[in-house]
């Protein structure tokens, strides 16, 4: 049986893909374009892809495929519809990576909050050899102790967040995009009133129609001058370009480890933002902890197993 990774570069060129070799003959293609793609699945039975669009065109060119393993949570790469149509199941892997976007998401908080971005070129310059005191106090910074914490999505990634920010002694208070959510934990406010009130607001959603630039120009002024807004969900739920432009208008600090092309295209906005200070940007990798990526790997070998048992 032959198994083919389609784009084995996306999950890390430390990740071990060895115990896929139990299943049959394994083969992994660094990356795979468009044209490529029939090429390389050729008579494979089992395909495994984390951003490879396969469609309707692959699949009837490769009448062998029985299973297509999605190395990720989101699905949309794939054309499920058809895939049920031709019989191929497709699996994907949840619930892997809750610890490691957490952290992200307080790696990012905590770099804007307390500017270690400043600090750090401050020492690394050799300016505080120059120093009269044994400190320096230039950027001031602030606790998360008694902070309004909004989460915009409190699913098993938001609850993660929520309860560490509870542990550093933030307030903590939600937003539900799809209105189903009725945690009894934390309290449940409107988007204007988070944005009104918070001190930081996390974004641990899902793009869909509800969500889409959910937090555009209108929303971000609402914001308190320098609140700090982090999007580790998806992209295109921030619209980038407003974000751009206010960064240099408004006091607001924005970490994005998202955006809605990736990788990201020439020329973007966020890269001319005058107040970089005000920004941090980056790529994609909020899932991916070396933790987060064996666990995935894992997961999707047990889905192998588990297609192979039926």
């Amino acid at each position: 049986m032959k198994i083919v990774c389609l784009d084995a570069k996306t999950l890390g060129d430390d990740a071990d893909l060895s115990l896929f070799k139990q299943f049959g003959t394994f083969e992994a293609f660094d990356t795979t374009a468009l044209h490529e793609r029939i090429e390389h699945i050729g008579d494979a039975k089992i395909v495994l892809s984390n951003k490879v669009l396969i469609d309707k065109e692959v699949m009837d060119a490769c009448p062998n495929l029985g299973l297509i393993c999605i190395t990720a949570t989101g699905m949309n790469n794939v054309d499920l519809a058809y895939a049920n149509h031709k019989g191929i199941v497709v699996k994907n892997v949840a619930g892997y990576s809750s610890a490691s976007v957490a952290q992200t998401t307080f790696m990012l908080v905590l770099n804007l909050l307390g500017k270690a971005a400043y600090y750090d070129a401050y020492v690394q310059s050799g300016a505080w050899v120059n120093s009269s005191i044994f400190t320096h106090l230039q950027e001031p910074f602030c606790e998360i102790k008694k902070k309004r914490w909004g989460i915009i999505g409190l699913g098993n990634i938001g609850k993660e967040v929520a309860k560490i920010a509870t542990a550093f002694g933030a307030e903590v208070v939600y937003y539900s995009t799809s209105g189903a959510n009725k945690d009894t934990a934390y309290q449940q406010i409107s988007l204007r009133d988070m944005l009104q009130t918070c001190d930081i607001v996390t974004i641990h959603a899902p793009l869909n129609e509800k969500t889409q630039y959910l937090i555009a120009k209108e929303q971000l002024l609402l914001m308190k001058k320098g609140a700090i807004l982090v999007n580790v969900g998806r992209g295109g739920i921030v619209h980038e370009a407003d974000v751009a432009n206010i960064l240099d208008e408004k006091e607001l600090f924005v970490g994005l480890d998202v955006l809605e092309k990736e990788p990201m295209q020439a020329n973007h906005p966020l890269l001319h933002v005058k107040h970089k200070e005000r920004l941090i940007l980056t790529p994609h990798i909020a899932w991916a902890s070396v933790e987060a990526r064996r666990e995935l790997i894992r997961l999707v070998g047990e889905n192998i197993k588990d297609f192979l048992r039926q």
